[in-house]
């Protein structure tokens, strides 16, 4: 959902609480509210917030522990979470950080996004706004989960926003993990082993991801991306 304000110079206050109320009235209660200017308009949107203890995120844990015949001790040993923590949440008594569950996924070898599956269907539809959000970069860069892992298909998709001046660097994956980016809006510095490769809007890049690379947007313009991830397991 996203209300156009037609103001040049400013949004008030008095429309954003307009705003905030039409949302709480239709019962939309956790979200987070952004103002930019887009297309010669100041735009005021939301999103969806999904809090990691609404998630399945023990029971998808434990299952996987059981299915690889591995003790808490274990998986302990592997992910440098402890015992009594990971026990914890596959009880479903403390809700795992955002750090927490990338130690976990790291060290099992498994794409973060497992932990953000929903039930699947014949077909998917998938809306931004009610999609998983990720937030990195103190929010400079925004992840949305389009499609999260598939280990029949053995890949994952997000759309990724960065805005302008973000940087975020990522270390090298698994090895045989490739990644393929389509920039949709503005222009993005990928940095490759630390080989620098721009891309520009509709233009899309391949690469072995199991190198460290980055992401820099040092342009006036954000820029948004389609990433998709492929495993080879």
């Amino acid at each position: 959902m996203i209300f156009y304000i037609f103001h040049l110079g400013f949004v008030s206050k008095f429309y954003i609480d307009i705003f905030r109320q039409t949302l709480l009235k239709n019962l939309v209660l956790d979200f987070q509210i952004t103002i930019c200017y887009y297309n010669t308009k100041y735009v005021i949107a939301y999103r969806r917030v999904v809090y990691l203890e609404t998630l399945k995120i023990g029971q998808q844990l434990k299952s996987i522990r059981i299915n690889r015949n591995m003790t808490l001790d274990d998986m302990a040993s592997i992910t440098g979470v402890s015992k009594p923590m990971l026990g914890q949440i596959e009880r479903s008594q403390s809700s795992p950080t955002i750090n927490t569950l990338w130690k976990i996924a790291t060290g099992l070898k498994i794409p973060f996004s497992t932990f953000l599956q929903q039930q699947t269907a014949e077909y998917t539809v998938v809306d931004l706004i009610e999609s998983n959000l990720v937030l990195e970069e103190n929010g400079a860069m925004r992840a949305y989960t389009l499609f999260a892992f598939d280990p029949v298909r053995g890949s994952e998709a997000f759309y990724i926003e960065f805005d302008s001046g973000c940087y975020h660097h990522s270390t090298k994956h698994n090895e045989g993990v490739e990644e393929y980016i389509f920039v949709t809006h503005g222009k993005l510095d990928m940095l490759l082993n630390g080989e620098k490769v721009t891309l520009k809007e509709k233009q899309a890049l391949r690469f072995k991801a199991d190198i460290p690379h980055s992401y820099l947007n040092p342009y006036e313009d954000m820029c948004s991306i389609y990433n998709t991830i492929f495993y080879h397991l």
